[in-house]
């Protein structure tokens, strides 16, 4: 059986889909753009800001539904800018720096996201 998953945090979706899924001990959080939680706009920035923001509204998400990055298995990182990934890993290493095991992750360089996003990441936990 699944359930959605409304947060009641972050702006609510811009079209029709599911923030967060969960599906037994199985949690699988859509693709996060950088998001301004007051204005739902996308914010301003590099693929650093970004990618910060993304982690933010995400442990906001994370909070909201008991779930922690240890809870976090698996990401998907989809950039518009592929030039720029070294900006997405050093947000990422301060999200999981050296003593924090990171989760499994692929990267997929496109030509676009919504509203033209540099960085859209997804998320997938299991938690018991």
């Amino acid at each position: 059986m699944r359930k959605a998953l409304i947060s009641t945090k972050l702006s609510a979706p811009l079209f029709r889909y599911s923030q967060l899924i969960q599906a037994g001990p199985n949690y699988v959080c859509s693709g996060m753009i950088a998001l301004n939680n007051d204005t739902g706009k996308l914010i301003e920035g590099d693929s650093y800001d970004q990618t910060r923001r993304i982690f933010e509204n995400l442990n906001i998400l994370m909070e909201e539904f008991s779930l922690g990055l240890e809870d976090l298995v698996s990401v998907r990182i989809f950039s518009r800018m592929f030039d720029q990934f070294p900006l997405i890993n050093q947000a990422w290493e301060e999200v999981f720096p050296g003593d924090v095991v990171p989760p499994a992750r692929s990267a997929v360089g496109v030509s676009a996201l919504p509203l033209n996003a540099l960085v859209e990441i997804e998320f997938s936990f299991y938690k018991e």
